[in-house]
């Protein structure tokens, strides 16, 4: 997992917006939030960067300052670069003008937003400071050809005492593909002893539907690629073993057959295989039941019998039950495991994602979910609904539920937040974030406990956090 973005709670001391103003040429800012936690000041926002131009060999610095009177302090930088300046500094190895603090782009892959987060000792000069923004513009041999003296942003102003988290979201790991799969049963039934399908037999023409429906569901949709259709025949313990073979072999056959001439599909494109013998099946219905001899039926499955030899002892020993299973049970063991693998192409625009947000979220990654968030101001509907989108998406998925967690705690709806939170994962950001949601139901010594944890893991965040939390408990 990688650390992006952090936003708190709620912006106390600077004016949140939605929509992002352009501050300096080319540079738009929104969500301003300044906050003092302790002896640390927190200074966050996101930088639109869409209508900055940097050309091929300049590079450009914007670079946030805390100022009072005489007194000032430069905060970590942001950087973009254009490509003969990105491979100057990182050939004299210097990698970022300012320091490795610096948050750098290359301009041919510099992002919309950027989500900007510093952290710096507080000083008492800070209250009533101003946040001002400075642009430089960097050309050859590391040359200014402008620089402003910072534009103002906002006021400093003393926080309410209420906790106010620094929350961590987390942005997902990218999918090289979009891999989905489809899958079901399907028990079509054959004459005895027969392989070819008869879709008009019995209520084949159900069960053949289940299949045709499964692929239909995503072989008409334009923003999905048929990868594999893989097909599993299996056949019930009935009669020998050889017999068994044939026939589930035969059967998947047939059925693989139907399916390549109803989509022509290439054969290559479907997969099969098959089970002589669904004991496996069997154990389940065995161990599920209320049969008078189970244990006795269950300690013959599992032998080292072979197959043969388990269905004649069942059925000599145990001919009532025997009965039971060849009535309720063997006609479920034959049948057809189907899995349609599929891929999703990538949706490259803000535009194109909300589209697909509004008719089809199955199809987005959580990546492209996560980057949607980022277009809502913190904490309205628009954000939250992304979120809560992305875990009913993903729900084993550890990124979505912290992210959800996040987003509960944003509204402070911390009975969601558990929940989430008891599927987040194990990973330092939420580690964190549970200290969060501990500080906020006023479990303040679960939080230091947890905040401290999350530190020695690496969450610079912590820091601050536990300074606030000491400074509550006083």
């Amino acid at each position: 997992m990688k650390r992006i973005i952090l936003i708190a709670l709620v912006c106390l001391t600077m004016v949140s917006s939605a929509i992002a103003q352009t501050v300096v040429p080319g540079a738009g800012v929104r969500d301003l939030n300044m906050q003092r936690n302790g002896k640390y000041m927190t200074v966050q926002m996101v930088f639109d960067l869409k209508d900055l131009d940097v050309k091929f060999n300049r590079a450009v610095i914007l670079t946030p300052v805390i100022k009072n009177g005489s007194d000032s302090i430069e905060l970590s930088s942001v950087g973009v670069y254009g490509r003969n300046r990105y491979y100057h500094y990182q050939r004299i190895g210097i990698g970022q003008i300012t320091g490795e603090d610096e948050l750098s782009f290359r301009a041919s892959k510099m992002p919309d937003t950027v989500s900007y987060s510093s952290i710096s000792n507080y000083a008492e000069w800070m209250e009533g400071a101003t946040l001002l923004l400075n642009r430089k513009d960097f050309g050859c041999c590391s040359d200014i050809l402008a620089d402003n003296d910072g534009v103002l942003l906002d006021k400093y102003r003393t926080p309410v005492t209420d906790y106010i988290p620094l929350l961590v979201y987390v942005r997902p790991v990218a999918e090289e593909q979009k891999a989905r799969s489809l899958s079901g049963t399907a028990y079509i039934d054959f004459p005895v002893n027969i392989t070819q399908i008869r879709p008009d037999y019995r209520n084949n023409k159900v069960e053949l539907s289940k299949i045709s429906g499964t692929i239909d569901s995503v072989n008409d949709d334009e923003d999905i690629t048929i990868k594999n259709v893989d097909i599993k025949g299996y056949a019930s313990p009935e009669g020998s073993w050889a017999l068994n073979e044939r026939l589930a072999k035969g059967r998947t056959e047939s059925l693989k057959k139907y399916v390549q001439e109803l989509y022509k599909f290439a054969p290559d494109m479907i997969t099969t295989s098959y089970e002589p013998e669904d004991w496996s099946g069997l154990r389940r219905y065995v161990e599920d039941s209320k049969l008078e001899s189970k244990k006795a039926i269950l300690d013959i499955i599992d032998s080292k019998l072979n197959p043969d030899a388990k269905e004649s002892q069942i059925k000599s020993k145990y001919p009532e039950d025997y009965k039971y299973l060849l009535a309720s049970c063997y006609p479920a063991l034959r049948h057809s495991d189907y899995r349609i693998d599929y891929v999703i192409r990538d949706f490259t625009t803000i535009d194109e994602i909300k589209k697909i947000m509004a008719t089809a979220p199955h199809k987005l990654s959580l990546q492209e979910l996560y980057r949607l968030a980022q277009e809502y101001e913190v904490g309205s509907e628009e954000f939250n609904n992304i979120f809560e989108t992305a875990v009913k998406m993903y729900p084993a998925d550890v990124v979505a539920n912290l992210n959800a967690a996040n987003a509960a705690m944003e509204r402070k709806d911390l009975v969601s937040a558990e929940k989430y939170l008891a599927k987040a994962g194990k990973s330092p950001e939420a580690t964190y974030a549970r200290a969060n949601l501990a500080a906020m139901q006023k479990n303040f010594d679960m939080a230091e406990k947890l905040f401290n944890e999350a530190k020695d893991a690496g969450v610079k965040e912590a820091d601050a956090s536990i300074a606030r939390i000491i400074e509550l408990k006083k």
